[in-house]
């Protein structure tokens, strides 16, 4: 085995919580895993509590088939595996003397990883063979391994550099992590900077001067965090593990001042103590609840008393009046700056965090850059430290914290008159990331509208890049895909549409439909049907190779538009689905002729066709979303054909790099389907019963029965009397003639307006 060579198969020694999600996501990587505890049983009973969460650490239940269980007692088996990942209990001697095991089991070349979040990586390995520590590092994985992507990789002195490199590379492209070198030190660069942040806010909570609920509104997504800001961060990922992790700096740090920092509050002690762990103990800062009736509740701890009262609403009217500033940097320095209680808050907080991180920077991480992304990609930052440092301002930040003496870092800003750490963006980690971003830096912009942009990826390839709100598709989405089209077929050799943004494309202009509705503008709406139809056909006909990127959710007219490429090349985490009965509509944008015309491939030319349409139907009328990729091809929203980019970062990448492949395949455009079969009025009978019954059963309402008798007919081909062929413009016909029967119907606008209100389906 050589430094270089692939990994290609894993084993993972520890099925608790960690453990076996690591297993889980290696298996969505494709690959054989072997997942070890002290019994075969055990190792067992972890995995079936591991796919058992939600949300789900697998793509789809076939990775199960990829896992292999066992226990401790045959680590001989370790022999045949490429890479070794500890993840046994936070106990320097009981990672020690299973490492010392491992040592003997392994295979030469064999790497070896442990996944502790702050034991010394060198400590864990002294005494073991020149082999192993070459072949030793830490890389320790973020909960939920699948959905967090930061991977820290902490090498030692002992570690030979190839070996690192290769599993950074395996890291970044198979499993889709976010990779960040980061040094031997106490709890490495994430959870040192975090956990100090969550002491500052502590401090605050048990001053007295706030509440629970106004600290997570002061630390939530008004400042770029998470939706569960810091208490509901703390109840899943446990308080006993902050304990933990806090304690463990105490005991490694040296320095009084930098112990004292991370010394824990009584508050947290005695929750610990009286097993207020949070989510997996049921309670902690919160506590869910059965009210009258049987509703669920959420109550909030009282940290005076350590009993439960009802949650609060926090009435902060500078996080009211932020809500209108639409860009992160400027709303972050705007509350930060206020003189009010949560510019208070967060200059007492958020302002030595940021202090810390710039003092502490140069002694754990190799580079601000890095202090910055595993912020993002561990604790799901908007921005990280350094970044908000710009936003603020270093000299505004400095004013805010009199008295104290200006890191090296802040002092070399100073001296050379700068009032930022960095005069643009934070830069991609690798050439290959975040191209779109690069494009845009190098002035590629070919074209440009409110709802999306042509850029030029370089090498010949074209973007069609959304950028409007949740890149609802509008009518200046459709006149850039359209402009998108003819530039790509005049002057490039493929097109690729996509976007950096976290959602490929939320689906239609809900709002600006329903408005033409209820006006009674049908001729316009027919028109917005015609010019979509017209987009995504463009799209599937286009006379160079086109390859959509979806990435995040992808619904709707979103599904529609990724649906017609040439290729799709997706990232792991694609939330594809056609949801259009959710509003009271059905897709008509082509989706329901795609998803009938990939069915009917499939289909045998003697053969009855109903058991080849109901999945169709199924999936159409139940409005099913993808969990993932994966799980969008056993859907039929992606083929055989189309990728799969596990880095999120590297989508738009990978799309050129298919699109290239596609151009020199010698690719030849997409003639329009003229020959789809239909079962007619024999496919429809059996459909509309289906209908019927499921209305007679309860199970859907009046409207749902009104759409699914609207899909049946599209999907049997309308009123033909039998088997017959059909054309994709007779189906698209069929489409737009449903769709605006749909939109004359009182209850599909009242699905609308539901949906635009709450962002919830209604079934009326």
């Amino acid at each position: 085995m050589t430094a270089s060579a692939p990994i290609r198969s894993a084993a993972v020694l520890g099925a608790g919580t960690m453990g076996a999600q690591i297993a889980a996501h290696l298996a969505n990587a494709g690959v054989p895993t072997l997942l070890l505890d002290l019994t075969e049983q055990t190792a067992r009973d972890g995995l079936k509590r591991a796919v058992a969460l939600k949300p789900d650490p697998l793509f789809t239940k076939a990775g199960l088939a990829l896992i292999t269980t066992g226990g401790f007692d045959d680590l001989s088996r370790l022999g045949a595996v490429d890479w070794i990942v500890e993840a046994v209990v936070e106990r320097l001697d009981v990672k020690r003397d299973l490492l010392a095991r491992v040592d003997a089991a392994r295979a030469p070349g064999t790497i070896v990883t442990s996944n502790t979040s702050g034991i010394p990586i060198a400590a864990i390995a002294e005494g073991r063979s020149d082999d192993l520590r070459r072949h030793w590092l830490g890389a320790h994985f973020f909960n939920p391994p699948r959905y967090l992507r930061l991977l820290e990789l902490i090498p030692t002195a002992d570690t030979d550099r190839a070996v690192l490199e290769r599993v950074a590379w395996f890291a970044d492209h198979r499993l889709g992590k976010g990779v960040v070198i980061a040094r031997d030190t106490p709890n490495f660069i994430a959870n040192h900077i975090g956990v100090y942040g969550m002491m500052q806010v502590l401090r605050a909570l048990t001053s007295g001067a706030f509440t629970i609920e106004e600290i997570d509104a002061m630390t939530g997504p008004a400042i770029g965090r998470p939706k569960s800001a810091t208490f509901r961060t703390m109840d899943v990922v446990g308080v006993d593990v902050l304990g933990h992790v806090a304690r463990n700096m105490t005991e490694r740090l040296t320095e009084p001042a930098a112990r004292d920092a991370f010394t824990l509050p009584a508050l947290i002690e005695q929750m610990i103590e009286r097993g207020l762990l949070g989510e997996k103990a049921g309670q902690g800062f919160y506590k869910r609840h059965k009210g009258a009736g049987g509703a669920s509740e959420i109550l909030t701890l009282d940290p005076s008393t350590f009993t439960y009262r009802a949650k609060q609403s926090a009435r902060l009217a500078a996080l009211d009046a932020a809500k209108s500033i639409d860009t992160l940097p400027e709303r972050i320095r705007t509350l930060y700056l206020g003189a009010d209680r949560v510019g208070a808050f967060l200059r007492a907080t958020l302002g030595p965090t940021l202090l810390y991180a710039a003092q502490v920077a140069p002694h754990i991480a190799h580079s601000i850059d890095d202090v910055d992304r595993v912020m993002r990609w561990g604790f799901g930052w908007e921005l990280g430290p350094f970044e908000t440092w710009d936003a603020i301002g270093i000299a505004n930040v400095l004013a805010s914290l009199p008295g104290v003496v200006p890191p090296a870092l802040v002092a070399e800003r100073l001296a050379a008159g700068q009032d930022r750490f960095r005069a643009g963006d934070l830069p991609p980690a690798a050439a290959d990331l975040q191209i779109l971003k690069s494009a845009h830096d190098r002035q590629r912009v070919v074209k440009r509208n409110a709802g999306a942009s042509l850029v030029d990826l370089g090498d010949g390839v074209l973007a069609v890049e959304f950028h409007s709100k949740m890149n609802a598709i509008g009518a200046d989405t459709i006149s850039m895909l359209h402009a998108g089209v003819k530039e790509a077929a005049a002057n490039f050799a493929a097109l690729v549409v996509g976007t950096d943004a976290p959602d490929f494309s939320a689906g239609a202009n809900l709002m600006l439909l329903l408005l033409e509705a209820q006006e009674g503008n049908w001729d316009e709406i027919d028109l917005m049907v015609r010019q979509f139809q017209g987009a995504t056909q463009a799209l599937r006909r286009c006379p160079v190779p086109v390859v959509t990127a979806p990435a995040g959710l992808a619904l709707g007219g979103g599904c529609e538009i990724a649906m017609h490429g040439d290729r799709v090349q997706a990232a792991a985490e694609s939330y594809i689905g056609l949801v259009e009965v959710g509003v009271g509509l059905i897709p008509a944008g082509g989706g329901t002729k795609e998803m009938l015309a990939r069915a009917m491939e499939s289909a045998p030319v003697s053969d009855d066709l109903l058991p080849f349409v109901q999945p169709v139907f199924e999936t159409l009328g139940f409005g099913k979303v993808s969990t993932s990729a994966r799980h969008a091809r056993e859907l039929g929203y992606l083929r055989d054909v189309d990728g799969e980019t596990m880095n999120r970062d590297r989508l738009i990448w990978d799309a050129k790099q298919l699109a290239l492949a596609r151009v020199a395949d010698g690719y030849r455009p997409a003639v329009p389907r003229t020959a789809i079969p239909v079962g007619g009025q024999g496919v429809y009978a059996a459909l509309k019963l289906g209908v019927h019954l499921a209305w007679r059963a309860g199970r859907i309402s009046d409207h749902d029965a009104v759409i699914g008798r609207a899909l049946a007919k599209i999907l049997a081909g309308g009123d033909l009397p039998h088997r017959t062929t059909v054309s994709e413009d007779y189906l698209l016909d069929l489409e737009r003639e449903a769709f605006l029967a749909l939109c004359g119907e009182r209850k599909t606008l009242e699905r609308i307006q539901h949906t635009l209100k709450t962002g919830k389906p209604l079934r009326n």
